[in-house]
């Protein structure tokens, strides 16, 4: 398939998303559709995941990447394509390429994580790291395809590549036809325009809700302004949608057909990833929880049944295990603590025993005697705690206070 975007006012049609599905067929896996009895409960009505975290390259992102080259010319495949990504573009462009026989080069920044990296190499690409920020990757990607001739494949400003990601959306209804509301996470818009696309036309009373994470939400502000604009320094661990400025051809899209765009804070994402992984038993990556992270925000304001879309599982284990901190302490269930004492022996072993009291599991305790900040009988100590939620840290502290022990900020 090929379009132009100026050749109509939506460059992209459901009879486009339809072409996509039939070329993809034996390719995409038809990703599961999970029920959650959890958020069912929170929401007030069924809440589904559609399970793209289970696609081939662990995100949606081979449904529009195969779409994109399956349509270039012969002397267009010839070239070889080009690419930037940190990682679930570069892995969809990187294993599309190989299907169909193309050579690829993925340019990723140098501090991507080395799972992403390795994944995308054993896809088949030829990877080249440069740059810092993804800012710096594209531009070096796009120098590459002028110089080479090789055809750039954008992660989601691109009819095809919507086309693509929108079968996600035809899936949605043969899964779960009664569905009225979806939830689905927009970086630069691809996934998102590319569902409306698909499920508008033979749903319009279908509502569609985007989310994106607080810090990088070029969204709100661009559809204030009805045009594109760029949001300086992005700041979010949900690097999936971590984009600072919308793509011209889903935006226009989304305008017309995603009925609401909402933002997620950095504890909600943590929440959402930790609830995927405890009670759903998917690892989910923070991009493809910020549906669920939504849901936990706001339960009553969605309409059900209820789809929330999980678009990737790509999460580098070390980030992982930060945001799995970060998340328990949100929800009250990790506490770290700095406190004074004095320093004489036993000490320690007498505040081990105040929290024993009080039920606190003790994960880590570190101890600092030379600081200059600490009197000449002075300790300073700082716990990592394992708690139960709200009301236990505020137990943990209050029977810290009765015990005379000084807690620093």
């Amino acid at each position: 398939m090929s379009y132009s975007t100026a050749d109509s006012l939506q460059p992209v049609t459901l009879d486009d998303v339809r072409g996509a599905q039939k070329m993809l067929s034996g390719v995409a896996r038809v990703t599961a559709m999970e029920s959650s009895r959890h958020l069912s409960q929170l929401v007030g009505a069924p809440v589904h995941l559609k399970c793209e975290n289970l696609q081939r390259t662990g995100s949606f992102k081979l449904r529009g990447a195969y779409v994109r080259i399956a349509g270039l010319l012969p002397e267009e495949r010839a070239a070889g394509v080009v690419a930037a990504s940190a990682g679930n573009h570069a892995q969809g462009v990187a294993l599309a390429s190989s299907l169909l026989g193309v050579r690829s080069t993925v340019f990723m920044p140098k501090g991507a994580p080395l799972p992403k990296v390795s994944a995308t190499r054993d896809y088949g690409a030829e990877v080249r790291l440069h740059g810092q920020v993804v800012d710096e990757t594209l531009a070096a990607a796009q120098e590459y395809a002028a110089e080479t001739g090789a055809v750039f494949i954008h992660p989601f400003d691109h009819p095809d590549i919507i086309a693509g990601q929108g079968t996600v959306g035809l899936e949605i209804l043969e899964q779960c036809p009664e569905v009225r509301t979806i939830v689905v996470g927009i970086g630069g818009g691809g996934l998102a325009a590319g569902i409306a696309v698909a499920v508008k036309d033979l749903r319009p009373d279908l509502r569609i809700v985007g989310v994106q994470a607080a810090g990088a939400a070029a969204y709100p502000p661009s559809l204030a302004a009805g045009r594109p604009v760029t949001v300086g320094n992005p700041a979010t661990m949900a690097d999936g949608i971590k984009v600072g400025r919308p793509g011209d051809v889903p935006f226009g899209l989304i305008g017309r057909l995603v009925d609401e765009v909402r933002t997620v804070s950095e504890d909600e994402l943590s929440a959402a990833l930790l609830l995927c992984l405890e009670r759903a038993k998917l690892v989910v990556e923070p991009a493809g929880a910020s549906p669920v992270a939504a849901l936990l925000s706001a339960p009553g304001s969605f309409e059900g049944p209820v789809v929330a879309v999980l678009s990737g599982g790509n999460v580098d284990p070390v980030l992982m295990q930060r945001v799995l901190r970060h998340g328990m302490a949100a929800q009250g269930r990790y506490l770290a603590v700095r406190l004074r004492l004095t320093d004489r022996p036993g000490a320690l072993a007498t505040l081990l025993g105040v929290l024993s009291v009080v039920d606190a599991n003790v994960l880590d305790v570190s101890h600092v005697r030379t600081d200059p900040r600490l009197g000449l009988t002075e300790a300073e100590v700082e716990l990592h705690l394992e708690t139960k939620g709200p009301a236990h840290c505020a137990e943990v502290g209050q029977a810290l206070r009765e015990a005379c022990y000084t807690v620093m900020d």
